[in-house]
């Protein structure tokens, strides 16, 4: 990995260079009380410190609604226009933190686990990101109890962690990231001090030990406390919608006359109609079944089927939830009532 600096003005100028050159640019942008992602039209509208953004930018690489081939009927005849990848751009994301940079690795692995995604794929090729530590944390963050941390690498192909009033530790993780530093290395510095980026970013408690949330997990399926847990639960979905790690979908046509597209949507195993069958029968009619499920999947059978977490501790789900049910309360509850048997 190598180490740069970078000044917050040459910074500005990096950035509005790659800009320049005809990528799309993301970045954090306030729009009314709302911080969110953004394809941004001046540098000038990045939002430098921001706590947490209100959306993950997960729907960089999985949009929520795509259409993935349309077709034409004529006599008899179809034509198919098959997913195209030449049509997708080259984009930057700049102003990420580590807990969104991370949700791309479960990502990958959902969409690549059986046959692999060539939508997700192809635009996961075309995506560079360039993440910014985080120097500040509130009661929501977890990220350190799923293996993250304010400061951690995975995911980012370019990290800056903010050191000092005017300056960046840049870290150069991938070859994309590295690319991309060769190719505008005029902006960038040699690390003349021996800097500790530890001491610059947020300090974020662990909570729970996640080892022992799998664990105990496993011989949780049938126990009466999913019910009590999700008494507040309105299936709302908020949670699954803002979660960098989220990747239920539903597949629907489009259909007018002689032609039409297939189209995949976000979904949610939280809504009522998520499992509900042609024949009626819904095999999770009840909500605490859906809480289970949502729990289940991240902590249980996403690790042992594709041995990663279905979790980066951002607390968006938390801070959406309209009824303030908080998913690290309850890990905490699992471990502590588990442990106490």
């Amino acid at each position: 990995m190598d180490k740069k600096q970078i000044t917050k003005e040459r910074l500005k100028d990096w950035l509005l260079e790659i800009k320049n050159e005809g990528k799309q640019l993301y970045a954090p942008v306030v729009k009314k009380d709302k911080t969110d992602f953004k394809r941004i039209d001046s540098i000038d509208d990045i939002v430098w410190e921001h706590l947490q953004t209100t959306q993950s930018v997960k729907n960089i690489v999985f949009p929520r609604t795509e259409k993935l081939f349309s077709y034409r009927k004529d006599r008899g005849n179809v034509e198919l226009e098959d997913y195209n990848p030449d049509r997708l751009p080259e984009t930057v994301v700049f102003g990420l933190h580590p807990c969104d940079a991370a949700g791309f690795r479960p990502l990958s692995r959902i969409f690549n686990w059986d046959t692999p995604d060539k939508p997700y794929n192809e635009r996961w090729k075309r995506t560079l990101l360039i993440a910014v530590s985080c120097t500040r944390c509130d009661e929501y963050c977890f990220c350190t109890s799923v293996n993250g941390g304010p400061g951690n690498t995975e995911g980012s192909d370019v990290l800056l962690t903010p050191v000092g009033d005017d300056g960046y530790l840049v870290e150069i993780i991938t070859e994309k990231g590295k690319e991309l530093y060769e190719k505008y290395n005029r902006f960038f510095e040699s690390v003349t001090d021996n800097i500790n980026k530890e001491e610059y970013i947020a300090q974020v408690p662990v909570r729970f030990n996640i080892e022992e949330i799998i664990r105990n997990l496993s011989g949780m399926f049938e126990s009466d406390s999913w019910k009590t847990r999700s008494d507040r639960c309105l299936g709302c979905g908020a949670c699954a919608f803002v979660c960098p790690a989220c990747a239920c979908f539903d597949i629907q046509e489009d259909v007018g006359g002689n032609s039409g597209c297939r189209i995949r949507c976000w979904d949610s195993c939280g809504f009522s109609l998520f499992t509900l069958h042609t024949s009626g029968h819904n095999p999770r009619s009840m909500q605490s079944q859906r809480w289970r499920q949502r729990l289940m999947h991240k902590f249980s059978y996403m690790p042992e089927r594709l041995s990663v977490v279905g979790c980066t501790g951002c607390g968006r789900c938390s801070r959406a939830c309209p009824v303030d049910m908080n998913i690290a309360a309850h890990l905490e509850i699992i471990t502590e009532t588990e442990n106490e048997r």
